[in-house]
């Protein structure tokens, strides 16, 4: 019989042989019997595709990395299943989705939020699952249009879960909520979630080291009991944040000042060490580390990717390539140009730029506004031209009606009538001034 992970005619020991014997969990901890995860998987199995091939395609390309695939896993934070189609279109080949910027613009109360978690939390399975939408209408407009695909569209997704949105509990249903929307790859940092802070900002609160490993547990049991091979990033936001809420965990206990606040927070020293510290307490509970730093600092990678992989070789490292960085006042353009491709040479596979779709969005926005107010239909023209001329490096979205799928379910209404005549395509003005 061929049991996949998963499978509900699976043993407990057929999963503990699972976990012993294939590569994909080497070095990974848990905390939890395999008696555990069959317990609690219930009698019927729902397949979840998207997210077991995307964790998948993630695995290969992250552990390609270096050898002899991309020297890294690029990826721009998308806010907008348009958005994602054009970035898979452009030859990314994967996702990157932002909590920061589902609070600004894409979360399901309709607000404009800061990044403290004030959005709902089912917001971002919402827009992974949209994003995922978007991306099969892409292959089906593909598909349907030539019997050959030229681009695998279902490029995973990279989820941001904040720091969980509550204890282990909520982690747990927040990442079952992320693999039946089919997220690839989700990650956890160590701050407290009622307090929880963009982290680039200020007023962090670290939970003790002890509790953030509970809650990558508690993704990792969701994604065991779901039977999908999902990537967790560990991150840490202790480069900065000076508070913790409480002395309990003796591994938080060196770097403890004495001082409480008014909130009854200890104060805790930031920086390296109890980076250091943390990094090697998550290692075992994430697929990759994360560490949260104010600058584009090469040196900290260095230093924090030599101490890791002294202990857990060939560990993966994530890098955020952040916006909230002045990149040019601390870099100059030829540093620019090899940051990324030194990072990867240190064990960073997946590097990503957070809030780019935000960035470019308002950009290019407010660039066509302010020239439209200016020059009228010429400031217009000029962006149509620009997109005509992108045709040849394989830009499609000119031609928008085609880009949605007007064709496609044309095709769907041929199928159900060839002699229909009320097909959109057809006479509209696309099809006659649109090549």
């Amino acid at each position: 019989m061929n049991i996949r992970p998963g499978d509900q005619t699976q043993t407990a020991e057929q999963l503990e042989t699972e976990w012993k014997t294939n590569a994909r969990w080497s070095g990974v901890a848990r905390d939890y019997s395999a008696q555990d995860v069959i317990a609690l998987r219930g009698s019927v199995r729902e397949e979840h595709t998207l997210a077991r091939r995307g964790a998948e395609n993630l695995w290969n390309l992250i552990h390609g990395a270096g050898n002899g695939g991309e020297e890294w896993v690029a990826a721009l934070g998308a806010l907008t299943g348009n958005q994602a189609v054009q970035q898979v279109r452009a030859g990314l080949k994967a996702i990157y989705l932002s909590g920061w910027q589902v609070a600004a613009d894409a979360n399901l109360s309709g607000q404009t939020y800061p990044d403290q978690s004030l959005y709902p939390s089912n917001s971002v399975p919402a827009v992974v699952r949209r994003i995922n939408n978007a991306l099969l209408r892409a292959d089906q407009i593909e598909r349907s249009e030539s019997a050959t695909a030229s681009v695998d569209w279902l490029a995973p997704i990279i989820a941001d879960a904040e720091a969980g949105f509550g204890g282990p509990l909520n982690a747990y249903e927040l990442m079952q909520s992320m693999i039946e929307a089919g997220a690839a790859g989700v990650h956890w940092e160590d701050q407290l979630a009622s307090e929880k802070k963009c982290g680039h900002m200020g007023g962090k609160v670290l939970v003790p080291t002890g509790q953030h490993i509970r809650t990558l547990n508690a993704a990792r049991l969701a994604a065991d009991v779901a039977g999908v091979p999902t990537i967790i990033i560990g991150r840490t936001d202790s480069l900065a944040a000076d508070l913790v809420t409480s002395d309990i965990d003796e591994r938080d206990k060196p770097f403890l000042t004495g001082d409480r606040t008014a909130e009854g927070f200890f104060r805790t020293t930031p920086g390296i060490d109890t980076v250091l510290a943390r990094g090697h307490a998550y290692a075992p509970y994430a697929d990759l580390l994360w560490v949260e730093s104010a600058e584009p600092d090469l040196e900290l990678a260095r230093r924090f990717a030599e101490s890791i992989h002294r202990e857990f070789p060939g560990k993966k490292l994530a890098y955020n390539c952040s916006p909230s960085f002045n990149w040019k006042s601390h870099l100059d353009d030829a540093q620019i140009a090899t940051f990324q491709r030194e990072l990867a040479a240190m064990g960073y596979a997946f590097q990503f730029i957070t809030l780019a779709g935000f960035h470019a969005l308002n950009h290019s926005m407010y660039t066509l506004a302010k020239d439209y107010s200016q020059r009228h239909m010429s400031a217009y023209v000029e962006l149509q031209e620009a997109e005509f001329a992108s045709e040849k490096d394989g830009y499609t979205a000119t031609r928008h009606q085609r880009e949605v799928g007007t064709g496609y379910f044309d095709r769907i209404a041929t199928a159900l009538n060839p002699d229909s005549e009320t097909l959109a395509l057809v006479g509209s003005t696309e099809s006659s001034q649109f090549h």
